[in-house]
């Protein structure tokens, strides 16, 4: 009799990190199961379309997804929602939404998850941060204010669940990830860019590290950024 495969659930699983964390923990072993607004064209595993800041779907997805599947061991909170404007030209509705996109979702994820996984003996809990989690600048006040909310969000969570036995991790991407769409936005050399299945690697890594030397804030950047 073969042993039930580990599952892993990312929340954020659209084209560029998302499925490549789902390609690497599925080479690892695991059972993959992304979650998005649009489904990729090309996905590993199964994948669930649905609002990720939307109270009643969440909890329903997910009850049916560890329904099927069991405890989750890894779960990551990737979702974005990027707002570039000037303070004055940036609306109540742009903050609300980028709070709901990035706060919200990551409350609605937790709630579902964290503790079936404590019942379960524990876990990994990984959230997607940016350089905006750490520092506010010029036209980022929306996007910065809902990463800074999330990055203490975190925080919170790890206090209370990793003496339960859950590895609460928030992973700061200082850098531009390298999908056809930021090419297209920043005109980088992709050289100069964060490489998604890099980024899943060192994911991989925090989600599989000793109970001795748990990180609780890992930085990522490419080595021509400034910091």
């Amino acid at each position: 009799m073969t042993s039930k495969k580990p599952l892993i659930v990312v929340a954020g699983a659209g084209a560029g990190l998302g499925q490549s964390l789902l390609s690497r923990f599925e080479a690892g072993g695991y059972r993959v199961v992304g979650l998005g607004r649009t489904r990729p064209e090309k996905t590993d595993g199964d994948f669930h379309t649905l609002d990720l800041s939307d109270p009643d779907q969440v909890p329903d997805c997910i009850t049916n997804i560890l329904r099927d599947a069991g405890p989750p061991q890894v779960v990551i909170h990737n979702v974005a929602e990027l707002v570039i404007s000037s303070f004055s030209d940036t609306s109540l509705t742009d903050y609300q939404r980028t709070w709901a996109s990035m706060v919200q979702s990551a409350v609605l994820l937790a709630q579902s998850t964290l503790h079936p996984m404590v019942q379960n003996g524990g876990g990994t809990f990984i959230v997607s941060g940016a350089t905006a989690s750490l520092r506010g600048g010029a036209r980022f006040s929306a996007f910065a204010s809902a990463k800074f909310a999330l990055r203490g969000l975190t925080q919170s969570l790890a206090r209370e669940f990793q003496p339960q036995g859950v590895h609460v991790a928030h992973a700061i991407l200082d850098g531009i990830i390298d999908t056809p769409r930021s090419r297209d936005l920043h005109s980088l050399d992709p050289a100069k860019m964060m490489q998604p299945l890099d980024i899943a690697e060192a994911y991989w890594t925090l989600a599989h590290q000793a109970k001795s030397t748990w990180t609780h804030e890992l930085d990522l950047r490419p080595a021509t950024e400034g910091f």
